[in-house]
């Protein structure tokens, strides 16, 4: 499935949470990230709470000549983490690779945030990668090392009107510096990737329960981001990024955190315009 010479994970074998294609334009982070993956060598364990999804990513993976399978399961409950990664295992024998995609998102300050809201969104955001990981490094080490890519927001960097979110996709941050340091010596590297704006079916659908126009919201980063008026960001940039965190090329990096986000991170403030938040 790789390209002559391009196979940058060729022989790897990665886990992507989150890794089914909701409906709506375009491609989701972790539908583009498994296929980068596998269009790179990998063998990938595609994980969603509704396989169906999965399967339109692995049907595409497996037309191009690549290998994956499928595996329903909740992010945060510890007996189906462990699931994932003894699937890995039983499917293809290791574990290299683990991207934690999973995002849901809502808007809100403090004040207006349900504390049951708040207490869903820390579990869903921050809480599964710790239960994904805690499984996943340990088979990691026991073939010399890894790579953990922990998707983050924009909202950890900057302030887009979603606390709760915000909260945990900072969180995550922290906790992949923490993990970075801890499992660094088992071989095992972690490190971040922040979207920013970026055009995906979750973002569609999120601008439409917002009452929002996304072509307006388009418009408005064109007309503020230092990139916006080139292009705008879609899955396939969270994917790439994902991609370079995963393979050999970032051998030497750990604990680093990269914004793939058109330069908003280090030029602006929250634009209300662009109040999306996340959930890939």
């Amino acid at each position: 499935m790789a390209e002559p010479g391009r196979g940058r994970v060729a022989g790897k074998v990665a886990i992507v949470t989150g890794a089914g294609q909701v409906p709506g334009p375009g491609v989701g982070t972790g539908k583009a990230t498994a296929l980068l993956l596998a269009r790179h060598g990998a063998a990938v364990v595609l994980v969603d709470n509704t396989p169906d999804r999965a399967e339109v990513t692995r049907k595409e993976i497996e037309q191009a000549g690549g290998r994956a399978v499928v595996v329903a399961g909740d992010v945060t409950v510890a007996a189906d983490c462990e699931r994932f990664t003894q699937a890995a295992l039983d499917a293809f024998g290791r574990l290299d690779i683990l991207v934690n995609n999973v995002g849901v998102s809502r808007p809100g300050s403090v004040l207006d945030t349900a504390e049951d809201t708040w207490d869903d969104l820390l579990r869903i955001n921050l809480k599964s990668v710790y239960q994904v990981s805690r499984f996943a490094i340990p088979a990691m080490a026991a073939t010399g090392g890894g790579s953990i890519v922990n998707i983050s927001s924009i909202g950890a960097l900057r302030a887009i009107g979603f606390a709760a979110y915000s909260a945990a996709k900072g969180g995550m941050i922290s906790l992949s510096q923490e993990m970075a340091a801890a499992h660094g010596p088992l071989g095992v590297r972690v490190n971040v990737v922040v979207p920013g704006s970026v055009r995906t079916p979750r973002t569609q659908g999120a601008a439409e329960r917002l009452g929002q126009d996304l072509g307006e919201i388009q418009k408005t980063a064109a007309s503020v981001l230092p990139l916006g008026a080139v292009t705008h960001g879609t899955g396939w940039d969270v994917g790439y990024a994902a991609l370079f965190f995963a393979s050999d090329e970032s051998s030497w990096i750990s604990g680093q955190v990269l914004a793939t986000d058109g330069g908003a991170s280090v030029t602006l403030p929250a634009v209300a315009g662009l109040r999306l938040g996340g959930g890939r």
